[in-house]
């Protein structure tokens, strides 16, 4: 049964819509990869993507609201000027087993009198008062299972099914991901709408003397390849250290990003490879250096198994730097013609890849240009508009 619609004004509907936003980081640190880029960027946009749309938005008691650069005082409570309301939870959702819980129990009861909830990750309430949307991001967990926490792995797999059925409509952030859906949960395909994400307007070329500078204060080399990610191991970094190792140019490898789960593997490979010297690991990097590292670096490389899209890859290409990646899942999506592609598995094919690079000045200057264009057409301003129509689709009862 349709919705019941809003008050409609022109040809628009008005709406009440719950965001699930719990995922939100409440710290920079491993959780502020990945999703939470994605929902505080997207959240920073929406109020402003549709004013017939109001938002009741849901959080953590760790969330850092300055993430999505609300006003200061005042910014929990109404908050009127950014178009939503707060409801941070008091229970303590930044544990995984409590945050489902929440998410079963108390989200239901909290989203009374709702047009719309919008499960962010994954999931939505299966008693839900209201029509829902969720937004998955890939599925991972049932392409490589394996490389899973057990327990992760079974929340997702039980309830990510079950509310993507019972969604009125599911938004993914590729095609990749959109056909992941028809074919392991055989939902339709004209229920899911593609919302790639976008690219801050930060992430640019920058003037060489600063990036000079950045280098000598980080201690990094003139010439060095660079991975910014998650270090588990579903990015495939010991593929990439035993291609690494073949390469004999005189350049050293930085690993960025914080370790999840499973990484003292890479670790122990750098050691057996005899890299130590040559494997750079400088931990978590914080959103505002992102474009100082990408645009410090010769060559960007993303040998990963699976993503939902690819957001590292994408802001590389828009600072100018050349990338390497998988052929796999989404990244053929997130480079366009603007990267090399490489299988995930072949070693001499990475190694091979990585010395053209490096040895090719005229190759990674056209490529750098070609990479800038193709990220110019992926906006956050744009996610934002078109997240607001599938509201917008459901609030009106489209089929």
């Amino acid at each position: 049964m349709p919705p019941s619609p809003g008050q409609r004004i022109g040809d628009k509907v008005m709406g009440h819509i719950g965001l699930n936003a719990h995922l939100l980081a409440g710290r920079a640190g491993y959780r502020s990869a990945g999703i939470h880029h994605y929902l505080a960027h997207l959240l920073r946009h929406l109020p402003e993507a549709d004013p017939h749309l109001r938002y009741t938005l849901f959080i953590g008691p760790e969330t850092d609201m300055t993430a999505l650069s609300a006003p200061g005082p005042g910014a929990e409570g109404r908050g009127a000027d950014r178009g939503w309301r707060v409801n941070r939870s008091r229970w303590p959702t930044q544990h995984p087993p409590l945050r489902i819980l929440w998410e079963q129990t108390a989200l239901p009861l909290a989203a009374k009198g709702l047009d719309l909830l919008h499960g962010l990750a994954f999931v939505a309430p299966l008693l839900a008062p209201c029509p829902t949307l969720v937004t998955v991001y890939d599925l991972s967990f049932l392409r490589t299972p394996e490389r899973f926490r057990r327990g992760n792995r079974w929340y997702l797999q039980m309830f990510t099914p079950w509310s993507c059925r019972r969604a009125r409509r599911i938004i993914t952030i590729s095609e990749n991901t959109r056909r992941d859906l028809v074919t392991l949960f055989g939902i339709p395909p004209e229920r899911i709408d593609v919302v790639p994400p976008g690219v801050s307007p930060s992430f640019g070329p920058l003037p060489p003397d600063q990036v000079a500078a950045f280098r000598r204060a980080k201690r990094l080399p003139e010439r060095f390849v660079l991975y910014l990610g998650t270090l588990e191991p579903r990015k495939n970094l010991i593929t990439l250290l035993e291609a690494f190792a073949r390469l004999r140019l005189g350049v050293k490898l930085v690993l960025a990003g914080g370790t999840g789960w499973m990484f003292a593997e890479v670790f122990a490979r750098v050691q057996a490879l005899g890299l130590e010297g040559q494997v750079v690991f400088p931990g978590y990097v914080p959103d505002e250096e992102l474009p100082l590292w990408y645009n410090a670096a010769t060559v960007f490389v993303y040998p990963s198994l699976y993503e939902g899209f690819g957001m590292p890859p994408l802001e590389a290409l828009a600072c100018g730097t050349p990338v390497v990646v998988s052929n796999a899942a989404a990244l053929p999506e997130a480079v366009g013609d603007a990267g090399v592609l490489v299988r995930p598995d072949a070693v001499d094919e990475w190694a091979q890849a990585l010395e053209r690079l490096l040895d090719d000045a005229a190759l990674r200057a056209e490529l750098g240009a070609r990479g800038q264009a193709h990220a110019a057409r992926f906006s956050w301003e744009r996610a934002a508009a078109e997240t607001a129509a599938v509201y917008h689709r459901i609030l009106e009862g489209w089929e």
